[in-house]
């Protein structure tokens, strides 16, 4: 029996073999494998797990023990338990807990928070290569996760201009949570089950729109437009007001 792989009977699902999460993760993995220039050959021989192993744990045929997610963790720079939340469809990263890291550290709190936020912003990265095509109907659920984890991350960034000194560290934090932020709700909003926010988005984008002028342009309180691409609840006369609008923006 391999020592790496938790036996079916002991694992957390049933019916790993159908198991999107597992297959989630595996991908996640693999995808930050690659980013990072790990290669299956180094982590056997380092008694990180053997290949035969990782391979099946990269295609989600089969799920490691604790030990063996926790080394993997190490090596794949992921925090503690990584693995595991990504299986359950959260990112890499988890936003809500800078702050809490940030106490755990010594230093200037702003330099901290930018680099925290960064660090977060990377992470995103191979759950992000490992979201499902455009098609698929979990691809909507899941990129919406990792928006709403990057809007976290820039309301944290955003609140440390706020409270402290602007350093160029926190501007580049800053600069960077909104790119990928844009990128990833153009891509977003071209999905067959794409929210109302993410078209209204990609959309106001496009037309290189401010809120104000949005609401302006479809008649609906500045509110609502910010409601709507937080994926807040939006009156439904507004619902109807801002997809005639986006219905008039050529944004495709």
């Amino acid at each position: 029996m391999d020592p790496n792989v938790t036996p079916v009977a002991d694992q957390d699902d049933a019916a790993l073999a159908v198991d999107p999460g597992m297959a989630r993760a595996g991908a996640a993995a693999a995808a930050r494998r690659r980013e990072l220039n790990v290669s299956q050959r180094g982590l056997a021989a380092d008694g990180v797990i053997n290949a035969g192993a990782l391979i099946a744990f990269e295609k989600g045929r089969s799920w490691p023990r604790d030990k063996t997610r926790a080394k993997l963790e190490e090596v794949l720079r992921w925090p503690p338990g990584t693995i595991n939340r990504i299986r359950t469809g959260a990112p890499a990263a988890a936003p809500d807990r800078i702050q809490m890291d940030l106490r755990d550290q010594g230093g200037d709190e702003g330099s901290l928070i930018a680099e925290a936020v960064v660090a977060a912003v990377n992470a995103l990265g191979s759950t992000i290569d490992a979201l499902p095509s455009i098609d698929d109907p979990d691809f909507t659920p899941r990129i919406t996760s990792i928006l709403s984890d990057l809007r976290q991350l820039e309301a944290v960034a955003a609140r440390a201009t706020r409270i402290g000194r602007v350093t160029p560290a926190l501007i580049r934090a800053l600069s960077a949570v909104r790119r990928r932020s844009d990128e990833l709700t153009k891509l977003a909003a071209t999905a067959p089950r794409a929210t109302l926010g993410q078209r209204l988005y990609a959309a106001r984008l496009t037309a290189n729109l401010t809120v104000v002028e949005t609401s302006q342009a479809a008649g609906v309180t500045e509110d609502a437009i910010m409601q709507a691409e937080s994926e807040q609840p939006v009156d439904a006369s507004a619902v109807g007001l801002i997809e005639t609008l986006i219905g008039q923006l050529d944004w495709r």
